[in-house]
């Protein structure tokens, strides 16, 4: 185990919600995800940290978010590896060795450099892990949101009823737990994706 993972799981805890990765799935995904996300794959499973505020997942179960979200609209092949509570999605790009993340709730996204070689694209796998503890991908609400509205499921997310995108402030009252996936794909029906700006930036920060 790495050292970047070492720190992750003490700071997150026990994994939630464990599944086993089978062979045929780390076959497929070989040459197409950085090899240091195949093998947490392997080690670990496809699991929830730190209470469900972070997911590891399978991408297979995800490609009709990301055909939503992106639907041709790019000139890569995109695999969602990872996911907070909130819905922050984080895809990978098979051929350029891209992240990208997608914050779902208010309909922004970020596009990271591309690869160089193998080194960077397992750096950039670690490079996540450390977003994942540093920065507030629980929106200051996740706390609260497990306490009131209980732990979530694989397959769930708490999600703002209704949507930020429609107007309003991210508060307790409006979230609910609901299933992943289709809230994800009625989150990308209802505004169009737009790259953040630094002031979207400073804002989340404050």
């Amino acid at each position: 185990m790495n050292v970047v993972f070492s720190i992750f799981l003490e700071t997150f805890g026990n994994p939630i919600g464990h599944q086993p990765v089978p062979e045929s799935a780390l076959e497929h995904y070989k040459d197409k995800l950085p090899n240091q996300l195949l093998d947490y794959w392997k080690e670990h499973g496809w699991c929830g940290y730190g209470g469900g505020l972070f997911w590891l997942v399978n991408p297979g179960e995800y490609e009709s978010v990301v055909d939503s979200w992106l639907g041709g609209t790019t000139h890569d092949t995109y695999h969602l590896i990872a996911r907070s509570a909130f819905g922050e999605l984080y895809l990978w790009g098979e051929n350029t060795g891209s992240m990208l993340t997608i914050a779902a709730y208010h309909s922004r996204y970020f596009l990271s450099a591309p690869s160089a070689n193998s080194e960077e694209r397992d750096n950039k796998i670690q490079s996540l892990l450390m977003w994942a503890m540093t920065e507030n991908i629980g929106l200051g609400l996740f706390d609260e949101a497990r306490e009131t509205l209980g732990d979530l499921e694989a397959n769930e997310m708490y999600g703002f009823v209704p949507a930020l995108v429609l107007g309003g402030s991210a508060t307790l009252d409006r979230l609910q737990r609901l299933d992943a996936e289709v809230h994800l794909i009625l989150l990308s029906q209802m505004a169009e994706l737009e790259p953040y700006e630094l002031d979207d930036e400073e804002e989340e920060n404050e």
